[in-house]
């Protein structure tokens, strides 16, 4: 007699599983104990084991180990609780920041660190002078977000030509090799580009590794002026902009910046140009990319003319022509 087939496997649950669900359940692993998770979450420990009993019927798999006194994840509880207590904490954050801003007007920035450090921050007085009921936030990060999907209102990149028809350039970009005035004090005068191989250089790290920032590396640009490979004394190798800028601010050696960074360290004294008829022009630029839900916002188109009044300033400092 044939053997009985298998009876068929039980259909996978495919419905959401409940907010609060999931917040006893992290609860509970932050405590191993439910009556701990019951105080945090203001219900009885009765409400809590309900919770995560009926989590646990929903994904098909045991979270906790239950013992006399306390509990213990799972393998499975340890793979959840990595996924969801991420989750819960930014949505608190995003809750919490939404009840801070209600009613109030805000715009939203994406940037890097080195760009807001050294260009946009040292504005930002002048247009909360002018716009004191607009809020500001800066996010510095690297990471190119989506404008379609993020609450950005803005981004500020540098780059070549991004695809987005909507990009704006605000300006371009010449490097210069700059140092302390103080610093130039103590050395013989640099009168070729090869003095500057008496000096530490100060090189930013990631020049090999991206192409982008090899146009900052000094071996091309000691070739673009007809030098051979040249080493100096010593090296120093930081992965920002506004890092390399504060070494050659506190005199350690001579940096190649970006112009538009540096301008106001020049036109202050802070920093000296050295061999000023020696720059390269870099290929990248500076754009404003504004996020295709927020451009209408008057807030919004605010910041953007302001954004456009300093970029002119920029171009203005440093010679350059005013479509550039």
């Amino acid at each position: 007699m044939p053997a009985s087939p298998p009876p068929p496997s039980p259909p996978l649950r495919t419905r959401a599983v409940a907010a609060g669900h999931l917040r006893a359940f992290v609860a509970a692993a932050e405590h191993l104990n439910f009556r701990a998770a019951a105080d945090t979450l203001a219900l009885t420990p009765s409400a809590v084991s309900r919770q995560i009993q009926a989590l646990e019927d929903e994904v098909g798999v045991a979270l906790f180990l239950r013992h006399t006194r306390a509990v213990e994840l799972t393998s499975a509880g340890v793979h959840l609780l990595r996924a969801v207590a991420p989750g819960l904490e930014r949505i608190d954050a995003a809750v919490r920041q939404l009840r801070q801003t209600a009613g109030r007007k805000s715009v939203a920035i994406t940037t890097w660190a080195s760009f807001a450090a050294m260009w946009l921050i040292p504005r930002l007085e002048a247009f909360q002078r002018e716009f004191p009921d607009i809020d500001i936030r800066i996010d510095t990060s690297d990471t190119v977000m989506d404008m379609e999907t993020t609450d950005v209102d803005l981004a500020l990149r540098y780059s070549r030509a991004p695809e987005s028809p909507a990009a704006e350039r605000l300006f371009g970009e010449q490097l210069a090799v700059v140092a302390s005035p103080w610093l130039l004090r103590s050395q013989p005068a640099i009168r070729t580009p090869a003095d500057a191989a008496r000096f530490t250089l100060i090189e930013t790290g990631d020049a090999q590794r991206l192409p982008q920032l090899a146009w900052l590396g000094w071996q091309r640009w000691f070739h673009a002026h007809g030098c051979a490979p040249l080493q100096p004394p010593r090296w120093l190798y930081f992965n920002y902009a506004h890092q390399m800028a504060q070494a050659a601010l506190a005199g350690q050696g001579l940096a190649i910046a970006r112009l538009p960074l540096v301008a106001d360290a020049l036109a202050s004294g802070d920093l000296v140009e050295v061999l000023p008829a020696h720059r390269l022009d870099s290929p990248l630029a500076y754009w404003l990319l504004p996020g295709p839900r927020s451009a209408p916002r008057p807030e919004v188109q605010a910041f953007c003319e302001w954004l456009r009044t300093q970029a002119a300033l920029t171009r203005e400092a440093m010679g350059l022509p005013e479509l550039s």
